[in-house]
């Protein structure tokens, strides 16, 4: 009998759906025992989420400075897992805060330590750098990662933009005003999900984990968007400036620290409507020149692979 975790934190409850889709055919199956545990904080994150408060997790969610989770169940932590499937989102190009938090836990030493992990995303679209981070945390905590799985907008950029903080801040995953489409993941790409499950079963019990992402990628579970590393890697730097700046202004909602927020919103709109359109441009102008890097990119960042 083959024992496995499924350990995540969603707000809007897409995520869910997504690791319970993947889990199903495990679930399923005699030979497979499938534990679920949704990681909690203490102080919850409220969703939907007002501006505000969304704007001043940003150094905090980027500099990966975790906060307290409410205490995983016994039962559980006392528990040997054969493979633990970790849920996360991307906030502010970082595992979101929950998902730091609990990697930056004792617990997660305690049930991942010499333990193999699948990650699993549901994003908007640019995951890679923090995939990058959630490598580094798990190999500290002596796991291995055995596969990555990506769900996420499919929709361009400046599209998506759009329809995920109509959904941030309102609650409600619906077309926004009629013509823009249904924000997140869509419903197909979810449903669909499960197939991801029939994979990783057939490596669980055949003893084949070492092999499993290879499989994977072959059911697209990884696509990568070759301009989307770029910028991912650009933002990264600017990021880093701009959370350090403000996280050293004092707490959230700190008068002094309130001014610089509201800057970073103004630098963020500006980022994303006219600096990422020039980095595309610029993507373009090198793509032949840089082409083989490129393609070393692609094969890395679809890997588990740690640099």
């Amino acid at each position: 009998m083959k024992n496995i975790l499924v350990i995540h934190y969603s707000q809007s409850g897409q995520l869910t759906e997504i690791v319970n889709n993947i889990a199903t055919p495990l679930a399923n199956s005699e030979d497979v025992k499938v534990v679920h545990h949704q990681i909690e904080m203490e102080t919850p994150f409220a969703f939907p989420w007002k501006k505000k408060d969304f704007l001043n997790i940003f150094p905090e969610s980027f500099l990966q400075i975790p906060s307290k989770i409410s205490p995983i169940p016994e039962d559980i932590l006392n528990q040997k897992f054969d493979l633990v499937i970790l849920g996360y989102s991307v906030w502010y190009l970082s595992p979101s805060i929950p998902t730091n938090s609990f990697l930056t836990s004792p617990e997660a030493k305690k049930l991942l330590a010499n333990t193999p992990v699948i990650t699993v995303i549901g994003c908007r679209n640019m995951w890679i750098m923090a995939q990058e981070k959630v490598k580094k945390m798990l190999k500290g905590l002596n796991s291995k990662l055995v596969g990555n799985i990506v769900l996420r907008d499919r929709h361009i950029n400046h599209i998506s933009v759009i329809t995920i903080v109509q959904w941030m801040f309102t609650g409600e995953k619906k077309k926004y005003l009629g013509i823009f489409p249904k924000p997140g993941v869509s419903q197909k790409d979810i449903d669909e999900s499960s197939r991801f499950g029939n994979v990783i079963l057939n490596h669980l019990t055949n003893n084949k984990l070492e092999d499993l992402q290879k499989d994977l990628i072959k059911e697209e579970a990884v696509v990568i968007k070759p301009f989307l590393v770029l910028a991912d890697k650009r933002a990264n730097i600017l990021f880093g400036k701009w959370a350090k700046l403000i996280y050293s202004k004092g707490e959230a909602n700190a008068v002094g620290r309130t001014i610089w927020v509201k800057m970073f919103n103004f630098y963020l709109l500006f980022a994303i409507w006219v600096i990422a359109p020039l980095v595309f441009i610029l993507f373009l102008l090198t793509y032949l020149p840089f082409s083989g890097k490129i393609k070393k990119d692609k094969k890395y960042y679809s890997s588990v692979e740690i640099k």
